[in-house]
């Protein structure tokens, strides 16, 4: 659609928020709610958005990156004021404008797309989307006359009682001529608070008896504007629902979907089953005919196939195939497990490797370590990585078994298929084969 420019508005102080966060960078589902409109103005036209902005607006600007064109409002003085300042900013523009709200993050691509198709096929001044509500969102009422015209649209403040009970809102989503946009923005006046309304302009268009066309929403949670953390809660879950019902129908089972936080950049392979109070955060990838949770946090982390992780938190962390985790372990950033290690309950690993088929069963904690394969780690057992200024490494190599309760003092390293007795004290390598154990431990000769 190259006849198109989108111009998204996110220079409102939202007050409501009562946050030091401007309004249009507070997450939904691990994104910013300026993220969702963006999503949308890019995948509609080639043409870069061009995003007025105010209220924190270096930090706008650093989510948008080379994405939009940012252009400061200045004194805030409404809609109207805002798509002047973003007209005068260019000295070329394409034929159509069409505006978007950077608080409005559930609105589909889908529903714009129809909205520009209608305006660009029926050629009016001037196409705005309505949505039929019994809830009016604080939206202004389109009153038409007995053959369906748009006579005028009232806001809500200045509705009569006959007029607040249309059930038609103006969702305040417009596409414009933008020869007549550039006409007629100067006419506008200020209300009582000082700002000039861009929803003005429809009854400046039908005064005039210019051409005016609507297209309404089919599902009005789009509608929701968020101006405040009720709404925000709102959008959020709305958006989760939409992502979860994504996965499901691509062939993963959520067992009570309603009780799953998937956010937006996670991706879930088939035959995987997410079990309730699971939380998939991040940039996190989790493969084929896994089980998740319950009880689980999952965080910027990928998880290979056939893997479980049971009430447990995992960051940072990559996960080979056929591993399972927890129940009540922790794996912190850095950590590597390879295929079929098992991390039974209350383990905690940072910054470590494991290598394939070792196993760390439970009440133990491994930090900067290098773990081979089929390496057995007894309960109890910690690497002493850190001696108050320095983290220091533990190497463990192949086949090595350590007993209950032994403590390894970095820098260290047990040497292939060598063995700790239970409640050993490792200050020393422990040579290939060696048997050690005792405080500290010693060699068995």
């Amino acid at each position: 659609m190259e006849e198109v420019k989108i111009v998204i508005l996110a220079a409102g102080l939202g007050k409501r928020m009562k946050s030091k966060t401007p309004k249009v960078l507070h997450p939904l589902c691990g994104k910013p709610m300026l993220e969702y409109v963006l999503e949308v103005a890019t995948a509609l036209t080639s043409h870069k958005p061009v995003v007025v902005i105010g209220h924190g607006g270096e930090e706008v600007i650093k989510l948008l990156g080379e994405r939009a064109i940012p252009v400061h409002q200045g004194e805030l003085l409404g809609t109207g004021h805002a798509v002047l300042k973003a007209l005068e900013a260019f000295t070329s523009w394409p034929p159509v404008t069409l505006v978007l709200y950077g608080d409005m993050p559930l609105l589909r691509k889908e529903t714009v797309e129809e909205l520009i198709k209608t305006h660009l096929k029926a050629k009016p001044v001037i196409t705005f989307l309505t949505v039929n509500s019994s809830e009016s969102m604080g939206f202004g009422r389109v009153v038409r006359d007995g053959s369906g015209n748009v006579v005028k649209v009232v806001e809500e403040a200045e509705a009569t009682l006959e007029e607040k009970a249309i059930t038609e809102l103006n969702v305040g989503v417009y596409c414009f001529k933008t020869q007549w946009l550039k006409e007629h923005l100067p006419l506008l006046k200020p209300h009582a608070n000082g700002e000039y309304y861009l929803t003005d302009l429809i009854g400046i268009a039908i005064e005039r008896k210019d051409p005016v066309q609507t297209v309404a929403i089919k599902d009005p949670q789009e509608a929701l504007g968020v101006n405040t953390r009720v709404h925000l809660a709102l959008a959020e879950a709305a958006i989760r629902r939409r992502i979860n019902h994504y996965w499901m129908e691509n062939g993963v089972t959520f067992i009570n979907p309603e009780a799953t936080y998937v956010e937006a950049g996670v991706k879930i392979g088939r035959d995987t089953i997410i079990y309730p109070n699971t939380f998939l955060l991040g940039t996190t990838e989790i493969g084929e005919d896994c089980v998740i949770g319950p009880g689980t946090i999952i965080r910027d982390s990928r998880i290979g196939n056939k893997c479980t992780v049971e009430a447990s938190v995992v960051e940072g962390s990559i996960l080979e195939e056929e591993i399972k985790v927890g129940p009540f372990s922790h794996l912190r950033p850095g950590t590597y497990l390879a295929r079929g290690v098992v991390i039974g309950n209350f383990a905690e690993v940072k910054n470590s490797r494991i290598g394939p088929g070792s196993k760390v069963h439970h009440f133990s904690y491994l930090g900067d370590a290098t773990i081979g394969a089929k390496v057995n780690i007894g309960a109890g057992t910690i690497t002493c990585n850190f001696d108050g200024q320095t983290k220091h490494p533990t190497v463990i190599e192949d086949e090595a078994f350590i007993g209950s309760d032994t403590m390894l003092v970095a820098p260290v390293k047990v040497g292939k298929k060598a063995r700790t007795g239970a409640g050993s004290v490792v200050t020393r390598d422990v040579p290939p084969g060696a048997l050690v154990y005792g405080v500290p431990a010693k060699e068995k000769k």
